[in-house]
């Protein structure tokens, strides 16, 4: 949602015509007073609950004044008092947006849940009301249709196009006849979407494998036993027993390590059947969703969901999608087909008559890879502790971008585990950004960037810094470690960190324009080539400590590392590259049809030939991400993505890690741009060429000779 700086002054408004219990609401109401936060950021200390409601029906009321002033303007449209006027507007409605929505998804409520039940709709109606306001989009097209003669520089110009282009899109063209079911269809989704998602983090939390007896846990490493008894003695139900979920953290390593192969199916089946019975049950909202939005692309003009999607991404087509999946898909699953047939033998040799199923593919992977490489899971985590691999990527900042990070107490925080951080360059602070590391009930799994206020310059010409959130489930630690990271949640916290990236060096007038507001399809690119240097010899040299005694990982174990660098890659492109394209299956159906669970999916799996082995990433009870994170027929965006990151990091591979000359060819031609002009200029501004996919299926390990 844009943010923007207001042209209606609250007080004013508060004060004409105010009886007392509205000044009462002035004074306790956070959001109705200046913030004297450092920084101006949210006071979290002070924000209640009763809160957000008046904010936000204060913040709609003031939208919409502000939107008809600009409407029912006299005088001609221009771009000063009909573009530049709607960017300005709304400043209330999204400070209070920015905050609520942020912590809906990091501490939520049955409060909070019946809270967004009752704003989703009026917030919803007031977002139609303004893009379906024909005196405003007419104001807005006269001014579109003459830019040609305008004198407006290229921000402004990229600025004009998409508020054009994003009032056709949200339905300023449909016939007033047709407005009323638009706006039920733009209502259910909201309502629909938030509700997928409470089932899933409700189906999540309920779960738990509770073991008395260690001795079926063989082959669990200690710090995890240790980390499952702490979680155990936490409920008196359980107190002495070890307790395991699925959330990623837990889920994982069990997976990986734990021999009884009954408990392994017993956790897989609970995480992979999430939300298909009971009351989490996300199959009719499913079939709702996709119909609904199969109706609402119709009414746009488009003969598909995808096709509306994608016509606003750098991809453009579900062809073009496709066609980049498959170039992947097919070297990916041959990969796999070979990893599976390893895993088989593997199994017949130790005397096992059984078919190799998905619980047993990541305890089979991680064993072959220890046999293969000598490198185990385990092995790996005391190097990269959470301190030391948040470290290793202040120190790649430094080194790449000349800015460095200072932990700010005095910062109020939204949990008591979120850590505040100034970005300073030159001695100033160019940023804040949040850090919030571990699980809880109320948190959405998964790791996520996002912001409490983005960059732009005000009216008055002043910077505005963003305000930045990182939000991760990792493990915890416990009584006796500090909390120790996988490798691939080291390569998490990069990804994330290379979105905060994207956000802190933004230097763009617009806020609508800045930092992270830009194409689907490109807006992963910053956040993965970041990932590179989490791997790099010579950067984990710098970084990856053994949290107890400070030792450098040993050279042999970086060795190992980088032999290992494709092992296994079959199963992780296949089981990302299956959600890519069942996300595409669901969002390119031309026409409403009864959407039937499992059997839908089973087609889509089938139609591209996956193997019994393994499932799709995210089954589609509990994809969150197109069901309810924004990502609809988007999903996709991680793998074209990577084609951009891997032919992106080329220079830097070619002309040093830390060239600085590389970097800040990257940081002003990318980061800090946001979406001023098209993402592939951008691209090609900094590359001089279109990317290449080769890069990204050499680093796989997917080249066919």
């Amino acid at each position: 949602m844009k943010k923007a700086m207001t042209i209606i002054i609250l007080s004013a408004i508060l004060v004409a015509g105010c009886h007392k219990k509205g000044t009462e609401i002035a004074e306790t109401n956070p959001f109705f007073q200046e913030w004297n936060t450092p920084y101006g950021v949210p006071p979290f200390d002070k924000i209640k609950i009763e809160h957000y409601l008046p904010a936000f029906e204060e913040g709609m009321k003031q939208h919409k004044a502000e939107v008809d002033s600009i409407a029912n303007n006299p005088e001609a449209p221009t771009f000063a008092n009909t573009i530049e006027a709607l960017e300005y507007s709304g400043e209330l409605l999204d400070k209070v947006s920015n905050v609520f929505f942020n912590i809906v998804e990091c501490c939520n409520s049955e409060e909070m849940e019946k809270l967004t039940e009752e704003i989703l709709p009026k917030v919803t109606q007031h977002g139609d009301d303004i893009s379906l306001n024909a005196k405003l989009f007419a104001r807005i097209k006269t001014v579109y249709d003459q830019k040609d003669s305008l004198d407006l520089t290229d921000e402004q110009m990229r600025l004009l196009e998409i508020t054009y282009k994003n009032f056709v899109r949200n339905g300023a063209n449909i016939p007033e006849e047709q407005q009323p079911r638009f706006r039920e269809i733009n209502e259910k989704l909201s309502l629909l979407t938030m509700k997928f998602g409470n089932n899933v983090l409700k189906a999540t939390n309920d779960y738990k494998l509770v073991v008395g007896d260690v001795a079926k846990l063989e082959g669990m490493p200690q710090s995890q036993l240790d980390a499952a008894l702490e979680a155990g003695n936490a409920d008196k139900s359980t107190k002495g027993k070890y307790v395991f979920t699925i959330h990623i953290p837990s889920m994982e390593p069990f997976l990986m390590n734990c021999k009884d192969r009954e408990l392994r199916k017993e956790l897989w089946t609970a995480y992979s059947t999430r939300c298909t019975s009971g009351a989490t049950d996300n199959r009719a909202i499913i079939d709702s969703i996709v119909n609904l939005r199969i109706e609402q692309a119709h009414m746009l003009g488009y003969n598909s969901h995808a096709a509306y999607v994608l016509d606003d991404c750098m991809a453009k087509t579900p062809e073009a999608v496709n066609d980049l999946l498959m170039k992947v898909w097919k070297p990916a699953l041959k990969k796999a087909q070979e990893e599976a047939a390893e895993y088989q033998k593997m199994i017949k040799a130790e005397g096992g008559d059984f078919q190799l199923e998905p619980w047993d593919w990541r305890y089979y992977s991680e064993r072959l890879r220890k046999a293969k490489y000598d490198l185990d899971d385990d092995s790996l985590r005391p190097y990269f502790s959470l301190d030391n691999v948040r470290n290793g990527i202040f120190t790649c900042c430094d080194k790449l971008y000349d800015i460095s990070f200072r932990e700010n107490k005095d910062i109020p925080v939204y949990q008591e585990d979120v850590v505040a951080y100034e970005v300073l360059e030159n001695d100033s602070v160019i940023a804040i950004v949040y850090m919030d590391f571990f699980p809880r009930e109320s948190k959405r799994s998964g790791a996520w960037m996002t912001n409490f206020r983005e960059q732009s310059i005000d009216r008055n010409g002043k910077n505005v810094i963003p305000v930045v959130s990182l939000v991760f489930n990792f493990t915890k630690p416990t009584a006796n470690k500090p909390s120790l990271l996988n490798f691939d949640e080291t390569q998490t916290f990069f990804h994330e960190f290379g979105h905060g990236l994207h956000s802190i060096f933004s230097r763009c007038h617009y806020e609508s324009l800045s930092g992270t507001n830009v194409s689907r399809d490109f807006v992963e690119m910053p956040s993965q080539i970041f990932e590179n240097w989490a791997c790099h010899p010579e950067v984990m040299r710098l970084y990856a400590h053994h949290y107890q005694t400070g030792e450098v990982i040993p050279e042999a174990l970086i060795e190992k590392i980088e032999a290992a660098a494709t092992y296994g890659q079959g199963f992780i492109n296949v089981e990302l590259l299956a959600a890519s394209f069942l996300d595409m299956y669901f969002h390119t159906l031309p026409m409403k049809t009864d959407i039937t669970l499992p059997d839908f999916e089973d087609k889509a799996m089938n139609a591209i030939g996956l193997i019994p082995e393994i499932i799709s990433r995210y089954k589609s009870t509990y994809f969150q991400h197109i069901f309810a994170g924004g990502y609809s027929a988007g999903y996709y965006s991680y793998t074209w993505a990577a084609v951009l990151d891997s032919d992106a990091f080329e220079p830097f591979r070619k002309n040093g890690v830390f060239n600085k000359e590389t970097a800040t060819s990257f940081r002003n031609n990318i980061l800090s741009k946001g979406n001023t002009e098209e993402s592939m200029k951008l691209y090609i501004n900094y590359r001089g060429q279109e990317p290449s996919i080769e890069p990204l299926l050499k680093k796989r390990g997917l080249l066919t000779k």
